[in-house]
């Protein structure tokens, strides 16, 4: 290593190695390669690489040649972490922050090599020769140890590591560290966005209840179709990125929720708000005609008359808000009790039901007026906008188009952007179709009874003939099983 052409075979070499581990996108395989270069570097039997994570040395790779191991089969090490003590040379080299280049463990002093010789006993191993470089960040702190063992000469003979190579193995360290910080922060900001989604999913839970377990659903759903593709070798599969880009979509499809009112959101039944106001206002008009016939016994029949009357107003409204479906009759009938008039405490005459009041009681499927389905509806534009202002890059970048388009249809009758069949793609198809079945099937809707998962199947079906949904998503879906509820 001493000539002028082995240190430029040794740029050489380092520039290629650099070139290759930053092509390396898997953190595992990386780790890997950077270990065996440098044992293949200082030509010896074994090597370990810890990570430092809340103060343990945590094995993550070790290969020991004469054992067995070779390049493609990576040994992960279920031992316990090393502490940051004394007794153990990696703990060492951390905690001083140098280099250790030991001839052999066995005639050294210098540090404590019980665990070594423990180690060596158990697995019918000889330590001789170690070497210990520490894997320091930009910032000159420690984010592991990187450990070789036992260099031999061209016959297989144990020496001592050759100081020269030191600062070759101290590069693929320093290249290892730049690779674990890079990791690190990789997982910090993907915990952090996964995090901030069980935030806005919570906070939607605390205005909505049964929203928020449809969100969970449908992640569950989600989660168990792709595993189902996966375990049948289906054509369609999900990588793990695209796994989690979509499963991120799935969480995210309701976060427009957190705009929409809160009264319309959760809206339970037709006069929500408002039911009390008009039983007051009856309750009162009976009350004016009981005085009205006290005060005057000839008109009492009258007055007793028009007091059965609101009272069975009442009664066909109160009945008519806790009904799923309202036919023609039952709305003609609604409309002309609104035509009422009845007294209120000034002694005026008013109208039984005011407009809104008449139009919310008359609506004939459902809880929502059109004016209030529309609010519900923009909650789709609001996801999209709110996601879009996230900058989601890479495997995210499509979060916000998938979640923002769950209400598209394939005939364009879909909103907000009445796309249609060639522009939505099948993860959108499939977050439709989960959106749908959820909320056929949810049994804590406050304003519908559950449907039963073959009348749903039937509906969603029935959508596919009509153009709406994709059939062979809707089919591998029922084929998958993934819908079936836990026991």
């Amino acid at each position: 290593m001493n000539t002028k052409n082995e240190k430029l075979y040794s740029l050489e070499r380092m520039i290629a190695i650099a070139l290759d581990l930053s092509a390396e996108k898997d953190f595992d395989r990386l780790m890997k390669k950077i270990l065996l270069e440098a044992m293949d570097t200082c030509r010896c039997d074994a090597g370990t690489v810890y990570l430092l994570e809340d103060g343990l040395l945590h094995f993550h790779t070790s290969f020991t040649k004469s054992k067995g191991s070779t390049q493609d089969s990576s040994v992960r090490l279920n031992l316990p972490p090393v502490p940051l003590t004394r007794s153990h040379v990696c703990a060492c080299c951390a905690m001083d922050h140098k280099k250790i280049n030991i001839a052999d463990v066995y005639e050294s002093d210098e540090y404590d090599f019980k665990g070594a010789q423990k180690y060596d006993s158990l697995n019918d191993y000889r330590t001789g020769s170690m070497l210990v470089i520490p894997m320091t960040d930009e910032k000159d702190e420690i984010v592991g140890v990187l450990q070789l063992i036992n260099a031999l000469d061209e016959n297989g003979n144990m020496i001592p590591f050759d100081e020269d190579l030191e600062e070759i193995v101290q590069a693929l360290a320093s290249l290892a560290a730049v690779s674990i910080n890079n990791h690190k922060l990789a997982i910090e900001i993907n915990d952090l966005l996964h995090s901030f989604v069980q935030v806005m999913v919570d906070a939607i839970d605390t205005r909505s209840s049964y929203n928020a377990t449809h969100t969970r659903s449908m992640v569950r759903y989600a989660n168990r179709f792709l595993d189902w593709l996966g375990e049948t070798n289906n054509e369609w599969r999900f990588n793990e990125d695209q796994r989690d880009a979509f499963l991120m979509s799935v969480w995210l499809h309701d976060i427009g929720k957190l705009l929409v009112p809160a009264n319309v959101l959760d809206k339970p039944d037709r006069l929500s708000g408002i039911g009390e106001s008009i039983k007051n206002r009856i309750d009162i008009g009976c009350l004016m005609e009981k005085i009205r016939g006290l005060e005057d016994p000839a008109i009492k029949a009258e007055c007793d008359d028009k007091t059965e009357k609101l009272k069975n107003a009442w009664t066909a409204i109160n009945d008519a808000n806790a009904r799923g479906f309202l036919d023609d009759d039952t709305v003609n009938d609604l409309q002309r009790i609104a035509e009422l008039t009845c007294l209120d405490a000034g002694g005026r005459h008013i109208r039984l039901l005011t407009d809104a009041e008449l139009e919310s009681i008359t609506v004939r499927k459902g809880t929502l007026t059109d004016e209030e389905k529309s609010q519900v509806e923009m909650h789709v534009s609001h996801t999209a906008r709110m996601l879009s202002g996230m900058n989601f890059k890479g495997i995210y970048r499509e979060v916000p188009h998938m979640a923002g388009s769950h209400h598209e249809l394939l005939d364009g009758s879909g909103y907000p952007k009445h796309l249609s069949d060639g522009e939505i793609s099948n993860e959108i198809r499939l977050i439709t179709v989960l959106d749908i079945y959820d909320a056929l099937t949810a049994e804590d809707r406050p304003y519908k009874p559950p449907i039963e998962p073959q009348k749903a199947f039937a509906i969603l079906y029935s959508m596919c003939d009509e153009g709406k949904l994709d059939k062979r998503i809707v089919s591998l879906f029922e084929e998958s099983r993934a819908w079936v509820r836990d026991k």
